[in-house]
């Protein structure tokens, strides 16, 4: 069963959209490709994937629009795009996550964050800025540096949402409640998948003592859904 809530976010000044499939478990909160709407990952069969988990209770899975991938993908001018990332992210914590919350009958319930390609780029960025709400990240086939996107252009907005950039100055006591947390880092070996970001991502975590674990699969697995049908649930089975 899906339940679709929209409302008007001043954050970002726009509609968001947040689904939800199932009753109980574990919140997971999963964050589309670039492109994607909250919609995606039922359309694309993840939500098929995941079913079994579904129907045993053991996980309710949202997911958003996405806000800032969408963004990037239009060629707005980067210097909106890069606000437009920071503003979702506070979007995020300040709207998206009291609503899962509060749909889950808890002010302190903690969330799993999880995606591919741009989505495991938020489901890193989300947990690195806010562990007093997630409580780990899994990350398939991210695409974590957006250098080419930025075309140049530079602002603190990017620098505090990117965390390939915020990560490595991080102190302080979030660093401290991010090292209690866990992060997946998956990708494939084939076509179209580029491991390099995984292994660079999973560099800056660990020389920052946070716990990952890296996986990289097979060059039968390329960036495509098929490979997430498989990686998104047996690694929620094992967090979970």
């Amino acid at each position: 069963m899906s339940i679709d809530r929209l409302w008007h976010s001043e954050r970002i000044n726009q509609v968001i959209n947040l689904v939800r499939w199932g009753e109980v478990g574990v919140p997971v909160l999963v964050f589309p490709t670039a492109g994607g709407d909250a919609w995606e990952i039922e359309d694309r069969g993840l939500i098929g994937a995941l079913s079994p988990l579904l129907a045993a209770g053991r996980i309710k899975v949202y997911s958003v629009d996405s806000v800032s991938g969408q963004s990037w993908l239009r060629h707005d001018p980067p210097q909106h795009s890069m606000w437009l990332q920071n503003q979702f992210d506070d979007c995020i914590r300040s709207e998206v996550v009291p609503a899962i919350r509060a749909d889950c009958n808890s002010d302190s319930i903690e969330i799993i964050s999880a995606g591919a390609s741009v989505g495991a780029f938020w489901a890193i960025e989300v947990l690195s800025r806010h562990p007093d709400v997630f409580k780990g990240a899994i990350a398939m086939s991210g695409t974590f540096d957006f250098t080419d996107w930025r075309a140049g252009e530079w602002s603190d907005d990017f620098y505090y949402s990117s965390p390939l950039d915020f990560l490595p100055d991080f102190e302080g006591e979030t660093l401290d409640r991010l090292r209690s947390r866990y992060v997946v880092l998956a990708s494939g070996g084939g076509e179209f998948e580029d491991p390099d970001e995984t292994w660079r991502m999973a560099e800056i975590l660990g020389a920052k003592g946070i716990t990952n674990r890296v996986d990289i699969w097979s060059k039968s697995y390329p960036h495509d859904w098929a490979t997430w049908h498989e990686m998104l649930p047996l690694y929620l089975d094992d967090l979970v």
